[in-house]
């Protein structure tokens, strides 16, 4: 199984990072059943963060025909007071430190990154994986409406409005797409691939070597639908 972790200018890094670390943990106890790679829409290149210029070096391009899995990272950068506007019109001009995280998606969406993920969310055979606000670059791209979903819990609301079916939890589960909800989810959501791709003695192993325990429960469209209380 090969995932590639996209990234793009402005991507937040533990969104990115910590999933790649955990992913990587279990291709090393798998003797290599799990690969993955940092890539970007573009090819090669060093990918700058919305956090503190921290940079990343891609080493490869999103390949629908090499990659199983793209996992995308949401964007870190100003979330602003409440009713507070970007000065910059969202997806313009050139990358600056602590813009707003809507820009930063905008930005994102002017790229071939949409048209790209668009062919990934076709294909029969590739699952699309998020992390935070990487739901969202999803959501404006307009690959989410009538798809179950999370993001962080600030901008669940945003997610509603894209027409996706806005799930108040850790990680969802909905098929061909996996989604998780604030920055640190990233290291549930890769060992939650781990236990759904592989299994679960390969999830334990890299939980036991992160010394971390994963969170919540995964939330699918299954089983009766609860009663409110």
């Amino acid at each position: 199984m090969h995932i590639q972790v996209v990234l793009f200018d402005g991507f937040d890094p533990l969104d990115a990072i910590a999933p790649y670390e955990v992913l990587y943990a279990g291709g090393a106890v798998t003797n290599g059943a799990v690969t993955v790679e940092l890539v970007t829409a573009e090819g090669p290149r060093e990918v700058v963060s919305g956090t503190g210029g921290l940079t990343l070096c891609a080493t490869g391009a999103l390949d629908l025909e090499r990659a199983d899995m793209f996992l995308v990272p949401g964007a870190s950068g100003r979330v602003g007071e409440p009713g507070e506007a970007p000065a910059e019109e969202v997806g313009v001009g050139e990358w600056k430190q602590d813009e707003f995280i809507q820009v930063l998606l905008g930005r994102a969406l002017t790229t071939d990154l949409p048209a790209l993920l668009k062919q990934a969310m076709d294909a029969p055979d590739i699952t699309v994986a998020t992390v935070c606000g990487g739901s969202l670059v999803l959501a404006m791209a307009g690959l989410l409406e009538g798809r179950h979903a999370t993001t962080h819990h600030m901008c669940l609301d945003m997610l509603a409005a894209s027409g996706a079916h806005a799930v108040r939890a850790r990680i969802v589960d909905d098929g061909d797409l996996i989604t998780g909800a604030g920055v640190t989810s990233g290291l549930d959501l890769g060992l939650y691939i781990l236990e759904r791709e592989v299994g679960p003695r390969v999830a334990y192993a890299v939980e036991e070597l992160f010394s971390h325990e994963r969170r919540g429960t995964v939330w699918r469209a299954q089983g009766p639908t609860p009663t409110p209380l």
